[in-house]
């Protein structure tokens, strides 16, 4: 976290001139209070990386003013400044949490070290928050990546083979199935691990500005551009890039990521200068890169670049014994977040949610679990709290049944007629059907009318006589 933003509060209009200009002269954004009050209340309105606060001041002075920025705004590194060079003032501000302290009348230098030093004290206060959370999240990970299937066995294999090497992987599958996951538990279990992990989605970011994104850009490059910025690729330095959905990536882009991968060196946009990046790429699609190669839509040079480690993920359609386990851990994530009650489902649930095709993959099963839980107070989960299944698996009978095939057969045949004009679609309809059943009942039977009879359950007579109409050959070989 690079210190930009700094809160001046003094009563002396000398000082807090002086200040200001020193400040502002070397970069920093600096906003000035002249009481403490007045330096609370901007406090609450804006963040500041650093407050540089007068000891003595109207109303509210700089020690009490520090101790409300500690409840409110933690992350504020605050410095006092008193006209008192006493150990009891020093010793004060200190105890309340003062990052340092200077006594007046003070050069700018003395200032530009505490800053300086302050400067690297938020460094690390934001490297140990950084790994706290990658730490915590390793730890989410080993849990969320779920599966015993053959597919997800070959998975683990994979990763624990590539992992602990700089190799660029390339991993397809179908939109849900777990891409980024894959990604980040390669970067945590590679020497990386401690470093940047960086996810960029190209499909996300609009063309004219993904380039920004990903090489950063120069104060003035373009319209907008007020400041400089780093691109993807400097925030991931000594770690791991994820360029999700590269397939989307303009094939102008392609050439300039190419030569990235190539040279191991950017160049900001609108900038002249190269600088050396240590980054390792896992890019990802749920599109048919050879195909796209082909139809001249991908780079086929930046293809063999990516494609070093393939990695394909399976749908979820294709490891469904693992649902189970994963309907475990997403309904322990439900209770974790939401306060939810639910613990497992019924026998019957478990095998709607297993007969399903699962098109959203681990996604989708992650959302209706969630919506469930959400919804029933019970911790059994029935068919019933899973509605939109349930009408979808009643859709998929009809369609197969007897009934749904006729219907899905006579709608075809009906609409290319104009049946308001007709007066005899009954008897129509009918004579059609009848053709066909009997013809096959009797192919059944081998041509015994008796059981033929019996098993259309109609009469002997009256098959006989439909016979006639309909023109049947009875005899069969």
């Amino acid at each position: 976290m690079a210190i930009k933003r700094i809160l001046v509060a003094d009563d002396e209009e000398s000082i807090r001139w002086v200040l200001s200009k020193a400040l502002t002269k070397q970069g920093y954004q600096v906003d000035l209070a002249t009481n403490g009050q007045q330096a609370l209340e901007m406090g609450r309105q804006k963040h500041y990386d650093l407050a540089v606060l007068d000891i003595k001041m109207p109303g509210l002075n700089g020690l009490d003013l520090l101790s409300r920025f500690q409840e409110e705004r933690p992350e504020t590194l605050v410095v006092i400044m008193t006209a008192e060079s006493s150990m009891k003032n020093a010793v004060e501000a200190m105890k309340r949490g003062a990052y340092d302290y200077i006594t007046k009348p003070f050069d700018l230098d003395t200032l530009d070290a505490i800053i300086i030093k302050a400067q690297k004290a938020a460094d690390v206060t934001e490297e140990v928050s950084r790994l706290k959370d990658e730490i915590k999240e390793h730890y989410q990970l080993d849990r969320a990546i779920i599966g015993q299937s053959p597919p997800m066995q070959a998975l683990y294999k994979i990763l624990g083979k590539i992992a602990p090497s700089d190799v660029t992987v390339l991993v397809v599958g179908e939109s849900g199935t777990g891409k980024e996951l894959v990604a980040r538990a390669i970067h945590f279990n590679s020497p990386r691990l401690g470093k940047p992990f960086i996810a960029l989605n190209c499909a996300a970011i609009p063309r004219e500005l993904l380039e920004s994104e990903l090489f950063g850009h120069e104060k003035g490059a373009f319209t907008g551009a007020t400041e400089r910025k780093t691109g993807k690729f400097e925030q991931a330095n000594g770690g791991t890039l994820f360029l999700d959905e590269i397939g989307d990536m303009p094939l102008e882009l392609q050439a300039k990521l190419l030569r990235v991968l190539q040279e191991r060196e950017i160049t900001r946009t609108g900038g002249t200068a190269t600088i050396r990046v240590d980054v390792r790429i896992v890019a990802a699609t749920n599109q048919n890169l050879k195909k796209k190669v082909q139809d001249r839509e991908f780079r086929e040079d930046l293809f063999y670049r990516l494609n070093v480690v393939p990695i394909d993920l399976p749908p979820l359609r294709q490891r469904r014994e693992d649902i189970p386990a994963l309907v475990g851990y997403f309904l322990d994530r439900a209770r974790e977040s939401y306060q939810t009650n639910a613990r497992s489902v019924t026998p019957e649930a478990m095998a709607l949610l297993q007969n399903h095709s699962w098109p959203g993959n681990v996604r989708e099963l992650e959302h209706a679990l969630q919506r469930a839980a959400l919804l029933s107070p019970d911790a059994l989960l029935g068919p019933a709290d899973f509605p939109d299944l349930l009408n979808e698996q009643q859709a998929d009978r009809n369609e197969t049944s007897l009934e749904g095939l006729v219907a899905a057969k006579l709608q075809s045949s009906l609409a290319q007629l104009d049946i308001q004009e007709m007066n005899n679609l009954y008897d129509m309809v009918l004579h059609q059907m009848e053709r066909p059943l009997i013809n096959i009942v009797l192919d059944k039977t081998r041509g015994n009318q008796v059981k033929a009879a019996d098993v259309l359950g109609i009469n002997r007579n009256t098959l006989r006589k439909k016979i006639q109409i309909l023109g049947i050959n009875a005899r069969r070989s």
